[in-house]
């Protein structure tokens, strides 16, 4: 939910670009943003503006952050803004990460509409993004399998245990900092993260394609959904040339 609320302030954000137009305005497609920070935005906003209709053809809308909370709202109401949103009964999308982790989603609910508007592919999009942005947690999982990885990570729990006592549970921060030089876990993990990583990138290469192929087809309908909304705004605004 916090997500879809900063989602909304994008939008605001993106209207605030329409520039200089006339209420005949043609619809033109903008060149898609060039940083990796602009293309997110653009995306998000794109799905916030498919998720908000979305809802609105369930008469239903997404509590607004900065309003003051109604706390006499029925539950039945919450729920189902939840299921219209997120989706109801048991998720129909599920993956299984090399980490031993399940993530899961639903095919329903205004989220799943809005990703299939954007990706074409909501299943496709899901399987992808999920594996590729936990490329990083597989890396660090192997790492943690590496004999000298482990073997430093056991002097730095001697390191950090105090003599005759328990391993602490959470040890001092600097204690534990001082701990992973001195066992020389720190500069084991600089050294095999990155390997890792860069293993497991070569070895997810498919699936980064097509990480990469549906982003650009994302970022298009969003820049389509973007010239679209800045057309409309300017006809309701009736602006004069500039």
């Amino acid at each position: 939910m916090r997500l879809l609320r900063a989602l909304a302030a994008a939008a605001l954000a993106v209207l605030a670009l329409t520039g200089c137009s006339t209420a005949t305005a043609q619809r033109a497609v903008p060149p898609l943003p060039r940083t990796e920070r602009d293309r997110n935005d653009l995306i998000d906003t794109a799905q916030q503006v498919l998720v908000d209709r979305c809802l609105a053809r369930q008469g239903l809308t997404l509590p607004n952050a900065s309003a003051p909370q109604d706390h006499s709202a029925s539950a039945p109401q919450d729920r189902r803004l939840q299921g219209a949103l997120f989706g109801r009964g048991h998720p129909e999308l599920s993956v299984t990460l090399a980490t031993g982790y399940t993530v899961t989603a639903h095919t329903d609910g205004c989220l799943a509409a809005a990703e299939r508007d954007l990706y074409g592919d909501q299943r496709l999009w899901f399987r992808t993004r999920v594996v590729v942005n936990n490329l990083r947690a597989e890396a660090q999982q192997r790492m943690k399998r590496d004999p000298d990885y482990r073997a430093a990570t056991a002097r730095w729990t001697r390191c950090v245990t105090p003599a005759h006592e328990a391993r602490p549970g959470r040890p001092d921060p600097a204690v534990s900092t001082r701990c992973a030089h001195e066992s020389g876990l720190t500069r084991l993990r600089a050294r095999l993260e990155p390997t890792l990583l860069a293993r497991v990138r070569a070895e997810r290469h498919g699936q980064l394609t097509t990480y990469r192929q549906l982003r650009t087809r994302a970022l298009r309908r969003a820049a389509d959904l973007y010239a679209e909304r800045t057309v409309q705004v300017t006809l309701k605004k009736g602006s004069d040339p500039s």
